[in-house]
């Protein structure tokens, strides 16, 4: 049976947990992290195939970020395993970190280099001999349409060109994954159109990408696979055909998570205007 034709895989949280899959590029198996004594993760498990467009949804709160951070190293779990490219997060972060790519937030960075010294600096970190971080740097600053910002500082950049910028940095390094949290928020159509074609031209040549979005149809447009995560668990993945069942991605989204209800009115919001404004026309 075909990936098409097989149906969604529910997940809920069981007792017999199998072990990590070492050829999946992420293999995520009984992930817990509580804040206050409150799961934020929830004994989640989950496997990302290599060579994959992959998309995290879930609305605000689900998990998604917290996730994220303890697949990548960068926030250790309470218990659970994560395995990358079949090594063991945990047991050697500095090594599984040699082959992700994460995004940085805005204020993750320095913002008071120049776009080209924080391409530099970020590929000098990955131990890159300082010629080849410049000549990267360039070439990744070329294929954002950030040539003639490369000398303005990144704080003087608008909300859009930093989040180009930062992805750059995540980018430098050739990483085999890409890890990108709401990688398109405050980019310009256009801008938006070229980071998806050198995206999915990486997942091309063998990279995997993982994304977490707010926004249904770019998901269901640009990815593979996807998860939907709600309340620290997966409700359902798979391939985008699989998970949306025959339906629209954000209506299946809905169904999964709930939380959809008729609109309040508001009786003083009123569009033709109140009585008085009336009166006086």
């Amino acid at each position: 049976m075909s990936d098409e034709a097989q149906p969604p895989r529910m997940t809920a949280q069981t007792a017999m947990v199998p072990p990590p899959d070492p050829q999946a590029a992420v293999s995520i198996r009984a992930l817990v992290k509580c804040y206050r004594g409150r799961p934020a993760v929830n004994a989640l498990s989950l496997d990302i195939p290599r060579g994959s467009f992959y998309g995290i949804v879930g609305p605000n709160g689900a998990g998604k970020t917290t996730t994220l951070n303890m697949m990548t190293g960068l926030l250790m779990p309470d218990s659970g395993k994560v395995m990358i490219l079949g090594r063991d997060v945990w047991s050697d972060v500095d090594t599984a970190k040699r082959v992700i790519g994460v995004m940085p937030q805005g204020d993750q960075i320095f913002d008071r280099l120049t776009g080209l010294q924080l391409l530099v600096y970020s590929g000098m970190l990955r131990r890159m001999p300082r010629s080849e971080a410049l000549g990267r740097a360039r070439d990744l600053l070329e294929a954002f349409d950030l040539t003639d910002a490369g000398g303005k500082r990144v704080c003087d950049y608008s909300s859009g060109m930093t989040k180009k910028i930062c992805l750059a940095t995540a980018m430098i390094h050739s990483p085999r994954l890409l890890v990108l949290d709401e990688p398109f928020e405050s980019v310009d159509p256009v801008s938006s159109a070229n980071l998806k074609d050198i995206l999915a031209e990486y997942v091309d040549t063998g990279g995997t990408v993982v994304i977490s979005s707010h926004v249904m149809a770019l998901v269901e447009r640009m990815c593979t696979h996807v998860a939907i995560i709600d309340h620290g668990l997966v409700r359902a993945d798979g391939t985008v055909a699989q998970v949306a069942a025959g339906e629209d991605l954000e209506d299946r989204f809905l169904e999964l998570v709930g939380g959809r209800h008729q609109a309040k009115r508001i009786a003083w919001l009123n569009g033709s205007g109140s009585e008085e404004d009336q009166e006086t026309e």
